[in-house]
């Protein structure tokens, strides 16, 4: 009984195991570098339709600042088949996206902003207290 039980377990494993879609291939690719200078440049799209593209370079070379600058985008179809697109530029001010699905934040309401203005103007004594 055990070993009909385990050779039971194992099918269903090796079953859960497999592959269940074919690989999806990639239509196009391309890469230029790293080059001696240290910019690159490299993009891809694959046969469902997702589109990726990156450029990158050193700014500032030779400084205190020097730092590197990529600049790049993907873009796909969501579940639900709506158009996802993402632009960014990641460099020494962190990762910037920009995209139309991305969550933003909202407006503070007038009177809210009216009430920190007041704070600002008018801080407690607590506040005058802490350095």
């Amino acid at each position: 009984m055990y070993t009909s039980l385990v050779i039971l377990i194992a099918v269903v494993a090796c079953t859960a195991a497999a592959p269940a879609d074919e690989p999806i291939p990639i239509v196009s690719q391309n890469q230029e570098g790293p080059n001696p200078d240290g910019s690159y440049k490299w993009s891809y799209e694959t046969g469902n339709g997702i589109k990726a593209n990156e450029e990158g370079h050193l700014e500032e070379v030779g400084t205190d600042n020097e730092a590197m600058k990529a600049e790049g985008g993907f873009s796909y179809s969501s579940d639900d088949g709506q158009a996802i697109s993402l632009t960014y530029v990641a460099d020494k001010n962190g990762f910037q996206p920009v995209g139309a699905h991305l969550p933003t934040t909202p407006e503070i309401p007038p009177l809210i902003l009216k009430a920190l203005e007041w704070n600002a103007a008018h801080p407690s004594k607590e506040d005058e207290n802490q350095v």
